[in-house]
């Protein structure tokens, strides 16, 4: 969310670089509305300031005997007329904020232009893609062939874009969740959260999920209490936050959770309907990072080289892509793409994003520090995905398939899962 007033000081400027994600900012409009919204308050100020006058002067003049009924009319007239201001600055300002939340962020000038995942900018690559002496099978043959993936009996259960692991399949989902936790945790810095996985809509929009993205999610609700199920741990773990100060001694904050994440994906049907890609229920290990704005960009470059050290560890070739403007989140200013190598459609594929979002989601959920002289600041926020649990999974077996079918997993699983191979027929070997 922005500061309408930053907005309208930066003017031309502010109409340019939300033009490089393509929003057109209606500067006029915002103008008009900041206008009457500081107009009606300046009202307001002076008829209460009139009111409590006339007020005074009653019981002054009815101490002296005087005859107060004109003050009591003019009194009664102030109420009214303070109320029916009252009643358009309230419009004037939800109207005012309706506007503000749809505002993307501004992009960052070192974003590229474009506004596709073509337009985006290799950064590095790392990792030699596999090479095999046979066609690769996509990870959803391998899954079904070893009996680990079943994506049948999930559409059973709840309909498409679902999947069931079993057997050694679930057991690698589970060894992939704890080993990146574990990084996150014990090499990274991160503080584990397990967090609610139903939050408000007060809390969907500190992230900036809401308004915008509302077709997107899954909701529900009891009675007249309406929940929205997290799309990202990011949600939760942000708004933890939410209308504190935090002192500045505790900051940088690193935040991590493992949870199931839930998304309609509408406007996508036809992309990716096959196999863990794009699923409606998925599990993720997030990072969430709440820092000083001066440390934002740094923290990013940091932030990004955690969740490479989770493909670094299984081994798995990717590379890092900087998104251009027109293509980064609502809500971020700068996104770094990781994308990991899948052998069965030739190509790199997005597996995390990882953001800087300045002060944008900190204005909207209300979070703060204090600045060198003790006064309230906003901070900046920053995530990203470390790792979905359904994407590495996908990339994994793709790329540790074997010509017989079965799978060699690479040795840092083996703690976690007590054996390196899956047979071809599913069975655990050591």
């Amino acid at each position: 969310m922005h500061d309408a007033r930053a907005l309208i000081d930066m003017g031309a400027e502010a109409v340019r670089r939300l033009a490089r994600r393509g929003y057109t900012l209606d500067l006029a409009a915002l103008e008009n509305l900041q206008s009457r919204r500081n107009q009606n308050i300046r009202s307001a100020d002076e008829l209460r300031a009139e009111s409590k006058r006339v007020a005074s002067e009653v019981q002054q003049t009815a101490k002296a005997g005087g005859d107060i009924s004109k003050l009591k009319e003019r009194a009664r007239e102030l109420k009214d007329e303070i109320r029916e201001i009252e009643a358009g600055q309230e419009q004037v300002q939800e109207e005012l904020r309706d506007l503000l939340l749809s505002i993307p962020n501004l992009p960052a000038d070192e974003a590229p232009d474009g506004d596709s995942d073509a337009d985006a900018v290799e950064v590095r690559r790392v990792g030699t893609p596999p090479a095999f002496s046979f066609e690769p099978k996509d990870h959803v043959d391998l899954g079904e062939a070893t009996g680990i993936l079943d994506f049948a009996r999930a559409t059973k259960l709840s309909g498409p874009r679902f999947a069931v692991t079993r057997g050694a399949g679930a057991a690698l989902e589970r060894a992939l969740a704890t080993l990146f936790l574990d990084l996150h945790t014990r090499r990274h810095g991160y503080v584990e959260h397990a967090v609610p996985y139903l939050v408000t809509r007060r809390t969907m929009t500190g992230t900036g999920q809401l308004p915008k993205f509302e077709e997107d999610l899954f909701k529900t609700g009891v009675a007249d209490r309406e929940l929205f199920l997290i799309p990202t741990a990011e949600v939760p773990l942000t708004n933890l936050y939410a209308d504190e100060i935090v002192p500045p001694a505790e900051l940088p904050l690193a935040l991590t959770a493992q949870t199931p994440c839930f998304r309609s994906e509408a406007g996508s049907y036809g992309r990716d309907t096959r196999g863990l890609i794009r699923q409606h229920q998925f599990s993720k290990v997030e990072m969430v990072r709440i820092v000083d704005p001066a440390e934002a960009r740094a923290e990013l470059e940091q932030m990004v080289g955690h969740a490479e050290a989770c493909l670094k560890e299984l081994g798995l070739a990717y590379r890092v892509v900087m998104l251009a403007a027109g293509d980064t989140g609502f809500s971020a200013q700068l996104t770094y793409d990781i994308e990991v190598w899948i052998p069965s459609q030739n190509t790199y594929r997005e597996i995390s994003s990882v953001s800087d979002f300045g002060t944008f989601q900190a204005r909207r959920a209300n979070i703060r520090t204090r600045d060198e002289n003790g006064k309230p600041k906003l901070v900046a926020t920053l995530n990203g995905s470390g790792l979905p649990i359904g994407r590495t999974l996908a990339a994994l077996l793709e790329q540790c398939q074997q010509e017989d079918g079965s799978l060699v997993l690479p040795e840092v699983l083996v703690p976690y899962l007590g054996f390196r191979r899956i047979a071809a027929d599913g069975t655990p070997e050591a």
